[in-house]
């Protein structure tokens, strides 16, 4: 097992007792998450430790893309690339972080994109960026849109029930992309995003 791994399984080990009694999450529809090819998770975003979720939620290690700006502190780039994390800069065209992200789906692992770009701090869903649609598209990838939320509405809370649920893959095919234009690849982002919203409406049904 890899040095990374290693730092990986140990801090999903020491987290998930203090995560599950913090935010006492349920996770449902494991059995959508594809067992061999890399594929992508598409998750809306609306709290810090989303990232750590999403980990504790998942069966096989997940890569995520997280803004440059939290690897500026040395101790906590360690933590977060050991963490899976690596980083990319927003609106400037990362290819660095393209490249990586692809790179991971070619080692048919899984990437988390969280869509919307940034953190919402209302937990309504924000506008997606095109970004996870430009990067299937590239690497022929299937995504799996995940809604992370209470049945009250909104994002995490502290000692409350949360759901995290992961919806059924979309194909590549099904996001209309023909010829890999801007326009398709938001027009793929919102379809992501509309399946996003579904879950998040099926949790809040919950009451």
């Amino acid at each position: 097992m890899k040095e990374n791994e290693l730092y990986y399984d140990l801090l999903r080990l020491l987290v998930k007792p203090f995560i599950k009694l913090s935010y006492r999450f349920k996770v449902v529809g494991q059995e959508n998450l594809p067992k061999e090819e890399g594929y992508i998770i598409c998750s809306n975003h609306s709290s810090n430790i989303d990232p750590i979720i999403m980990a504790l939620s998942h069966r096989k290690k997940v890569f995520f893309m997280a803004k440059a700006e939290l690897f500026k502190n040395k101790a906590f780039a360690w933590l977060l690339d050991k963490f899976g994390a690596f980083p990319v800069s927003r609106g400037k065209g990362d290819t660095t972080a393209i490249y990586k992200a692809e790179s991971i789906l070619e080692n048919k692992q899984t990437l988390c994109i969280f869509i919307e770009g940034t953190r919402s701090k209302d937990g309504e869903l924000l506008k997606p960026k095109a970004g996870a649609a430009m990067i299937a598209y590239k690497m022929n990838a299937n995504i799996t849109p995940v809604c992370i939320a209470t049945p009250k509405g909104g994002g995490l809370k502290l000692f409350k029930k949360s759901i995290i649920s992961f919806g059924k893959p979309i194909m590549l095919e099904e996001l209309g992309i023909e010829k890999g234009s801007g326009t398709e690849f938001r027009n793929a982002s919102r379809k992501i995003m509309d399946e996003i919203r579904e879950l998040k409406e099926i949790i809040e049904d919950k009451k």
